[in-house]
């Protein structure tokens, strides 16, 4: 009988141990990963996470059974050489299109995003020989009036993601997701070239930037879409001091990004400017993202943005006080101040009387010139 239990269990023996193989295999597979280096371990299971988000009902989901975890999406997105990406498109843009091509490429970016090229200085689409060009377009004088009577205006055009006062040294980069102050400006150094000593701690670094007794600190983030104009002015009468240069990542900084990924400005290359106007400390942040292969500043020849090689977490500073230029870079409200090669975000920080108050909404849409607030 024993004999007879054992035969008839035999091919259920079998079947369970073949089962088993695959899983077998594949834990010997999952342990040879673990011991990879972390940049190896992306590479080898990028493919295998990608099939997992895209292929649907959940078809790799037996894989978590035998200790396989997918990368997080926020990790495989960051993994996307987007560095390299944006410099091959900025290489793109500066090839010069044939005439005969010009009207029909520039007429399709113009329906996709819903540019207005009335507002152009030059209308006729064979003027702009390359995608470049067309992009840093220039509007016609009329085409923004800067608002006189408030002592804010909007840089650029966009879409307002969020603004207000700041508070526990957070910056909400939309509604709900913020990223830390000291992060995304960069730490104090203690030189004559800055114009603030270096904070201790969180309060103390906020502290820093607030120069006047009853003063406060406010923030405003404007979202430059593709189809916006791409230049950005200055905000208000105000002297430029230093500069900051942030190398780092190329994603994209749309809306729905940012609410995806914390910190999301702080991991971007950036380029800080900070100094002083009437009420004390203002800066305006220049934000790079995917496709924009450099941010430009009119009056620093010695900018240059998305180089091939950078060291994470770095920075460099560069000083516009020197012994002959006492004050700085000077500049008036509506100036022109720089571009982007595409488009990007605007972060003013800056500070204020506590009777500051924002004249905006949410989400709303802005165009250069229009009023941020006033006292």
């Amino acid at each position: 009988a024993m004999c007879q239990s054992e035969a008839r269990r035999g091919p259920e023996l079998r079947a369970v141990k073949w089962l088993q193989f695959p899983q077998l295999a594949l834990r010997r597979r999952l342990g040879q990963l673990s011991c990879m280096s972390r940049p190896a371990l992306i590479l080898r299971s990028w493919p295998l996470t990608v099939l997992y988000y895209l292929l649907p009902f959940g078809a790799l989901s037996p894989l978590s059974r035998v200790g396989w975890r997918p990368v997080s999406r926020v990790t495989l997105y960051k993994s996307v050489p987007t560095r390299l990406l944006s410099r091959a498109w900025g290489r793109l843009n500066q090839v010069e299109l044939p005439y005969w091509l010009r009207r029909p490429v520039y007429s399709l970016y113009i329906w996709t995003f819903g540019v207005n090229m009335k507002e152009a200085a030059v209308e006729d689409l064979h003027h702009y020989r390359n995608l470049s060009e067309f992009f840093r377009r220039k509007l016609k004088p009329q085409a923004r009036p800067v608002c006189g009577l408030h002592s804010v205006i909007s840089p650029s055009d966009g879409k307002i993601l969020n603004f207000g006062q700041v508070k526990n040294c957070e910056v909400e980069q939309v509604k709900g997701v913020t990223y830390s102050l000291e992060s995304f400006l960069g730490p104090r150094a203690c030189t004559e070239d800055l114009p603030f000593p270096p904070a201790t701690s969180c309060d103390s670094f906020k502290n820093q930037l607030v120069t006047q007794e009853g003063n406060e600190l406010y923030h405003c983030v404007i979202y430059l879409a593709p189809g916006d104009y791409h230049c950005f002015h200055s905000p208000t009468d105000w002297t430029v001091s230093h500069r900051r240069h942030f190398p780092g990542s190329l994603m994209s900084v749309n809306p729905g990004m940012a609410r995806w990924i914390k910190e999301l400005f702080c991991h971007n290359e950036r380029v800080v400017l900070t100094g002083d106007w009437k009420h004390g400390f203002f800066s305006l942040t220049a934000v790079g993202a995917t496709n924009v292969g450099s941010i430009r500043i009119y009056f620093d020849r010695d900018l240059h943005t998305n180089s091939p090689r950078y060291s994470k977490g770095s920075y460099n500073d560069f000083s516009f006080v020197t012994h002959t230029n006492k004050e700085g870079v000077p500049m008036r409200k509506g100036e022109h101040l720089g571009e982007f090669n595409l488009g990007s975000t605007i972060v003013l920080i800056f500070e204020a009387p506590k009777d500051f108050n924002f004249q905006l909404k949410a989400g709303q849409k802005i165009r250069f010139g229009e009023p941020l607030g006033s006292l």
